[in-house]
């Protein structure tokens, strides 16, 4: 392995994993020693949940760690890592209308999904060219046995909390630069928590209010705050065994401005 600096970006809701127990796929920028941006990368497996606290970096923080391709994964951009040897170096800020984290997402962006698959990639960041709507599905309320049985399987040294299936699916209905039509699941653990968070906070008085109340606080969030005051692009990732089938695995929204005021010392 080798120790890189890698920007994370984002990371999707942990998934349930027979070898592994639970698994969450991180999606992030692969940095020079100059902290230039250079490829797409996501990590996984990581457990991240089981991490020390002070190795699980937040999103947005450039992290050094050990590193290496996965050679069990087809896809050029997935790497293994070495959970030990993480160190958090930097939060990357929002300051000048998130002027550093778009140095260092948006010269990998793509035109499309197509332009990525044709280019024989699997992950990569695109701003849509208009978004038609954004939706929900509901989803089952369990884990399925098999996943359950995963989750109930005793850990004497390693005691866990069980992760929450969330009975809801949120979407974006959209068309790429290049014209295709897509509709889109967010699987961005950071979305799943804000239905979590609206949902325990809500005063409403029955589970069902308090996740109707959830279901249009993020409603509120993902259509009107992000279709209207953002500048929204997705980051998509494809399925190891699907390889042409994407989802939205996290959502990059600097505010919208209406010119970019560059400085002459830039």
């Amino acid at each position: 392995m080798q120790r890189r600096k890698v920007l994370i970006v984002t990371k999707t809701y942990p998934s349930i994993s027979r070898k592994y127990k639970e698994t969450v796929c991180t999606a992030g920028v692969l940095l020079d020693d100059s902290e230039k941006p250079i490829q797409w990368i996501r990590i996984y497996p990581i457990r991240f949940r089981s991490l020390n606290l002070d190795k699980r970096y937040p999103r947005w923080s450039i992290i050094s760690a050990e590193i290496e391709r996965n050679t069990k994964d087809y896809r050029e951009e997935s790497f293994r890592i070495n959970d030990s040897s993480i160190d958090i170096v930097r939060k990357i800020d929002t300051k000048n209308n998130w002027r550093e984290r778009k140095s260092l997402v948006l010269p990998l962006e793509f035109k499309s999904v197509s332009e990525i698959i044709n280019n024989g990639k699997s992950l990569g960041i695109i701003k849509p060219q208009s978004i038609k709507k954004y939706f929900y599905r509901t989803t089952s309320r369990e884990w399925s046995s098999r996943q359950q049985a995963i989750q109930d399987q005793l850990d004497l040294f390693e005691p866990s909390v069980e992760l929450e299936k969330i009975p809801y699916q949120f979407c974006y209905d959209f068309f790429a630069q290049d014209g295709k039509h897509h509709k889109y699941s967010i699987n961005d653990w950071e979305i799943m928590q804000l239905y979590r968070n609206c949902r325990n906070n809500s005063e409403k008085v029955t589970q069902d209010e308090k996740e109707i109340n959830a279901l249009e606080k993020v409603r509120q969030k993902l259509e009107d705050d992000f279709l209207n005051n953002k500048d929204l692009y997705f980051i998509v990732g494809n399925l190891k065994n699907h390889k042409n089938t994407f989802m939205i695995i996290g959502l990059f929204y600097p505010p919208k401005v209406e010119f970019e005021q560059l400085s002459l010392f830039s």
